[in-house]
């Protein structure tokens, strides 16, 4: 399911947040006091409207990803044409960054919200798998 803006949607399950309390646009570390946390509770079935939807397109490809995309294309395109040593070193460079492309594609699969609850609250950089449409 993708989950588009201004869609309404609901928690699916019972979510618990915890962890250090911060000011909104604050980082963590200056939450002040060292150990100053806490935990919130938020019910199965609370409402909210999807503000914005972050699906990993945005983020740049890494150099090994960009050389993984060019060499792939070069040996699916040309590598029946290239002499047999030549065609393997091009799939071992290949087989070599695969790993630097699947982490690339995984991280894009990751699709996540942010939902302004009905409550109030707003849950930023949360999973879409833990809301439903409605």
């Amino acid at each position: 399911m993708t989950l588009e803006e201004g869609r309404r949607v609901k928690l699916a399950a019972e979510l618990r947040l915890a962890g250090p309390v911060v000011r909104a646009h604050e980082e963590p570390e200056a939450a002040g006091a060292p150990g100053a946390a806490a935990s919130l509770s938020l019910a199965a079935g609370v409402e909210g409207t999807v503000e914005a939807v972050d699906d990993g397109r945005g983020e740049p490809a890494g150099r090994e990803v960009l050389e993984y995309v060019r060499l792939k294309s070069l040996l699916d395109d040309f590598g029946h044409q290239m002499p047999p040593a030549s065609r393997a070193q091009l799939a071992d460079q290949v087989g070599e960054l695969a790993p630097a492309w699947t982490a690339h594609q995984r991280r894009r699969l990751r699709v996540t919200v942010r939902v302004r609850l009905d409550n109030g609250f707003v849950l930023d950089g949360a999973h879409e798998d833990l809301f439903t449409a409605l």
